[in-house]
């Protein structure tokens, strides 16, 4: 008989009553076998720390080796961490939730490695607990982590509060873990996602373009450069544009697409976006048409300050204005100027990224 309480939850329709139940024993600083994506973990709230310390001492794992910590929500990375760098967005933007932990440098001191888990179990418990858990692997240490319940329950029977039964796990191996604390990548461990998988979103620098609607000044800027990072074989670097009040889903307006299409570019099929806090942080530079986008991309994202530039900036043009001036209700001659102010900034740009 087991001496754990243990409670079966179907993984595809979690009961509410007993996700509530685990997040419970976690908030009153007890101990929960939970099942993740990879493999189980045995769940603790990381802020207590008689908790931490009875986790470290059923695990028998040495008190200078961390526990990885898992969110719910992407957003909350920074309140563990200092100085994300911008692979660490493109990563989180890619693999979470994933398998895959993230270490950075911690917000107080040291280092902390960071993940959402793809399972809603796990999610779950996390959003009800409302506390970042400390989740290491279900195993005392030096075990093979366990892919299915009964290899969990089989180190830990007794030494925890509560096991959460949900059968196997989907992937059965650990996560991969990368360390960004030093501001380049070092995978530390290989686990379900493989190296060329990160490598092929490291690679890539990614460039924004921010106006207002996101249907001509930002649209022009974006398709041009596109057009001469092609003839440039570069495959390197991905392009995209939105705008502060963009109307989601609109397309470039009548008159920009007249002038790309005089430079044989065909911006029929571009749809406005609204910039967001997640675009801003994984682009390598970003670049706004008047000092209020930049006042406001600053707003949203005060991290971003240095890859943060105003389009002009990079122009040959000086009439005592960085700012590039909205086309929208002047004439087809005035975009046709707006564009060959962008133009000029756009061709300098595709020289030095």
């Amino acid at each position: 008989m087991s001496l754990t309480k243990i409670i079966k939850i179907n993984p595809l329709q979690p009961q509410d009553s007993l996700i509530n139940q685990a997040a419970k024993i976690i908030t009153s600083g007890g101990l929960v076998i939970i099942p993740t994506d990879t493999v189980y973990g045995v769940a603790a709230n990381s802020l207590d720390k008689k908790a931490l310390d009875k986790l470290y001492e059923i695990k028998k794992r040495p008190k200078d080796k961390p526990f990885a910590i898992l969110i719910s929500d992407k957003a909350r990375a920074e309140e563990f961490s200092r100085d994300i760098p911008v692979v660490a967005y493109k990563l989180m933007h890619k693999f979470w939730p994933g398998p895959l932990t993230i270490i950075l440098n911690a917000a107080e001191q040291n280092k902390v490695g960071l993940r959402i888990p793809d399972n809603q179990i796990a999610l779950g418990v996390i959003a009800r607990a409302d506390v970042p858990l400390a989740c290491p692997s279900a195993n005392i240490s030096d075990n093979p982590a366990p892919g299915d319940f009964q290899q969990a329950i089989k180190d830990l029977d007794g030494l925890v509060d509560l096991a959460i039964d949900a059968g196997p796990t989907k992937l059965g191996v650990e996560s991969t873990i990368v360390d960004l604390s030093a501001g380049t990548l070092k995978i530390v461990r290989y686990g379900a996602i493989k190296d060329e998988e990160i490598n092929a979103v490291t690679k890539f620098k990614r460039i924004l373009f921010v106006c207002t609607g996101n249907s001509c000044r930002s649209v022009m800027a974006e398709m041009y450069l596109k057009k001469l990072l092609t003839k440039m074989k570069r495959e390197d670097v991905e392009v995209s544009s939105a705008g502060m009040m963009a109307l989601e889903g609109a397309g470039a307006s009548f008159e920009t697409r007249q002038v790309l299409a005089q430079e044989g570019i065909d911006a029929g099929m571009h749809r406005a976006q609204r910039v967001t806090k997640e675009l801003v942080d994984r682009a390598d530079i970003i670049l706004v048409m008047e000092k209020i986008h930049e006042e406001r991309v600053l707003e949203l994202a005060p991290r971003v300050k240095n890859r943060l530039f105003l389009l002009k900036e990079f122009a040959k043009i000086n009439d005592n204005s960085l700012n590039i001036a909205d086309p929208v209700g002047g004439s087809y001659e005035f975009y046709k100027e707006i564009f060959s102010t962008i133009k000029d900034a756009v061709e300098r740009i595709s020289k030095i990224i």
